[in-house]
């Protein structure tokens, strides 16, 4: 786990680079900061660039969306190691496996009325995203249009296999760290969703997607 000042460091050598005009690095800041992504390389260097630009962008490397989002995952990172917490201060309180569909009303409607299970939520104008529920059965329905639903599964590309939850933000912080000291492979580093969630994404040895998410707050 990298510390602070190391940090702070490869954020200086990054707006120095861009104030060089060292051009290896205007990919960098178009992959990870999101108002650079249209822009071409020449555009990039030209533009304003300043240190809090740099520490976001290697915050952002670290899978946090801030600074100052970094230095407190730094901060709990520290806490968790010096007080050596076992796996089980973090409670997974349950799987819930995601289905491809073709037609989400559709699905829902078999799942509520032939089932028996209840819609949770719906997401996405129109929606794209729902879940229903039976018990402590949850199941996550995920819209795709069939031809592209055809061809990512032929390549398992970005199809969640199953998604867990986590009852607080903090254990999904310290779960996401817990995974990170263990040089787990991440699909997607932990990250703040707009519905109001924190979740991470681990890819197994098979390239399965398992999904871990907990409150945002």
């Amino acid at each position: 786990m990298p510390d602070l000042e190391n940090l702070k460091k490869q954020a200086k050598l990054i707006l120095r680079w861009h104030r060089n005009q060292h051009h290896p690095v205007a990919a960098q800041i178009r992959e990870f900061l999101p108002r650079f992504a249209n822009m071409r390389d020449a555009e990039i260097l030209a533009a304003r660039f300043k240190l809090s630009d740099a520490q976001e962008m290697v915050a952002r490397q670290h899978g946090c969306d801030s600074w100052q989002a970094l230095r407190s995952f730094l901060i709990t990172w520290r806490r968790l190691k010096s007080a050596k917490l076992p796996a089980s201060q973090v409670t997974i309180l349950g799987a819930e496996p995601q289905l491809i569909v073709a037609d989400l009303n559709r699905s829902c409607e078999f799942f509520c009325k032939k089932l028996g299970f209840s819609l949770v939520f719906s997401y996405g104008d129109p929606p794209y995203y729902a879940q229903v529920a039976r018990d402590r059965a949850r199941l996550n329905l995920r819209w795709v249009e069939r031809l592209t639903m055809e061809a990512k599964v032929d390549g398992h590309e970005d199809m969640l296999s199953a998604s867990m939850t986590v009852a607080t933000a903090e254990e999904i912080k310290l779960l996401f760290i817990e995974f990170r000291s263990a040089d787990v492979p991440f699909h997607q580093t932990l990250k703040g969703q707009p519905w109001g969630a924190k979740n991470f994404v681990v890819q197994d040895p098979d390239g399965n997607l398992l999904l871990f998410a907990g409150p945002a707050k």
